[in-house]
């Protein structure tokens, strides 16, 4: 009798034993069939947009509207600076605009009177054709008297008294034609300077102008600056520490702080080089946040980098030199949430630990 339990214990062991194995080994063929077909990484982190806030100008900070960790809307204002400077460049600004419209009025008078110069010359010298004309019909005159004069005066027709009379008309008469002619050089001279004079007028209108124009482009400019003393948020978002207060001087194209865009949340999964083979774009994926321990989220391959992470760090490690380590590189993989639960995704920081599964089927 005592040998049975003994038989019985013998048997049981090598049952036990048995089963053991084979469900080890079935966990174990299910574990290898299942590791087949998905592909996990733990290095993997919450990722959103970015927006820098940035000062466009120079300038003192005046006043800071927002605390670290604030909600912001689109268009809300961040902080604003002095813009006491700014106003006295818009007003500089204006001043030379008035005085630039101002140069293109006195040349437009300049251009109106030399014109009215030229206009009076060319009325001179159509009056000098006119007395140039009669001259030479004088001078003819003068000249078919005294020729008829000298034939008289032969037969003692006439006194010498009255022939040298004619002479002197005739005399008289080319003289006054030759000053009507040297007036009227000296009109198409300064007819001529006038055109000049219009011409060059003309082209100062247009340089005046063109000065107009080029005011008005500081003055916008002067305005466009100081619109930039107010700055304001880019996009709706949560505000990141703000390191800025009021006094501080800062420099155009510096960042202030960042604004963390809350209307869009993804993954970013940085798998190993070797788990990529498979793996394309459009391939289901299962997301577990250490945020949310139990819950699980659906999500898909959307896209890879085109490069490793390596490559994109400050200093990227250049193989060529030096002593080579091989190294697993990895490949950071874009993975979109499919139909996000909004409660959760707003409670979703960038940065926070991920657990990404990825089927190849």
């Amino acid at each position: 009798m005592e040998n049975q339990p003994q038989k019985r214990r013998s048997v049981l062991f090598p049952v036990i034993l048995i089963a053991l194995a084979v469900g080890g080994a079935a966990y174990g063929y299910h574990i290898f069939q299942y590791r087949s077909k998905h592909e996990a990484t733990d290095d993997a982190q919450v990722a959103s947009n970015m927006a820098p806030v940035v000062s466009r100008i120079s300038g003192y900070v005046e006043t800071v509207k927002v605390k670290d960790n604030q909600l912001v809307h689109k268009g809300d204002t961040l902080v604003i600076l002095d813009s006491r400077d700014q106003q006295i460049l818009v007003q500089q600004a204006q001043a030379a605009l008035e005085t630039a419209l101002s140069n293109v009025e006195s040349s437009r008078a300049a251009t109106n009177a030399t014109s009215k110069n030229v206009n009076t010359h060319k009325a001179a010298v159509t009056t000098a054709n006119a007395q140039i004309e009669a001259a030479r019909v004088n001078v003819w005159k003068t000249t078919e008297d005294l020729k008829r004069y000298a034939n008289l005066i032969k037969d003692r027709s006439i006194t010498q008294q009255q022939y040298e009379q004619a002479l002197a008309a005739k005399e008289s008469a080319e003289k006054q034609l030759q000053v009507i002619i040297e007036q009227k050089g000296q009109v198409i001279q300064q007819t001529g300077a006038a055109e000049s004079q219009t011409v060059a007028s003309s082209a100062q209108i247009n340089v005046a102008r063109a000065v107009v124009k080029q005011r008005e482009a500081d003055l916008a400019n002067a305005h466009l600056n100081q619109s930039y003393t107010v700055i304001v948020a880019p996009e709706d978002g949560f505000v990141s520490k703000v390191p800025v207060q009021p006094g501080q001087f800062i420099q155009a194209g510096a960042q202030l702080f960042s604004l963390v865009r809350s209307n869009e949340k993804w993954v970013v999964a940085n798998f190993k080089e070797t788990q990529l083979s498979k793996m394309l774009e459009g391939q289901k994926a299962e997301i577990e946040i250490d945020a949310f321990p139990g819950r699980k989220f659906e999500a898909k391959i959307t896209s890879f980098s085109p490069a490793t992470g390596s490559s994109f760090s400050l200093l990227p490690p250049d193989n060529a030199t030096g002593n080579f380590v091989k190294v697993v590189q990895r490949v950071p993989v874009r993975l979109d949430f499919v139909n996000p639960d909004r409660e959760i995704i707003a409670k979703l920081r960038a940065g926070m630990n991920v657990h990404a599964e990825v089927s190849l089927q």
